[in-house]
């Protein structure tokens, strides 16, 4: 069973692009979007850039991780959609879960006293 709130179809993606607030580092970029619920729900994207489809799984294994167990620190209400960057390819778990709580901690979707 999963653990995670995803974003399942193109049009819950699109919405999360049409608004368009986003940040990027070197590994990930975030746009994120309100949504009318109590919960923050991901969407993960790696495309072709990345490198094969071992890579790629790979690489959206290792953000829904870091989701995964920074989920009770997320602010609710919001859709995010990460797109992993070719940085991402040769990174570690540890480098990819700073990066994801770096963006969420500037999107100020990280409530601090879970730190």
């Amino acid at each position: 069973m999963r653990n995670i709130d995803g974003l399942k179809n193109n049009s819950q993606f699109s919405r999360v692009y049409k608004l368009r607030r986003s940040l990027a580092n070197s590994y990930l970029i975030m746009y994120i979007a309100p949504n009318d619920m109590e919960v923050s729900r991901i969407g993960i994207s790696a495309s072709k850039k990345i490198g094969n489809s071992v890579v790629r799984h790979r690489v959206s294994r290792l953000v829904r991780e870091a989701y995964r167990l920074h989920k009770e620190a997320l602010v609710g209400g919001y859709d995010m959609v990460v797109v992993a960057r070719p940085d991402a390819a040769q990174s570690g778990y540890s480098q990819i879960e700073e990066a994801y709580v770096n963006l969420l901690k500037r999107h100020k979707l990280y409530r601090a006293e879970q730190e």
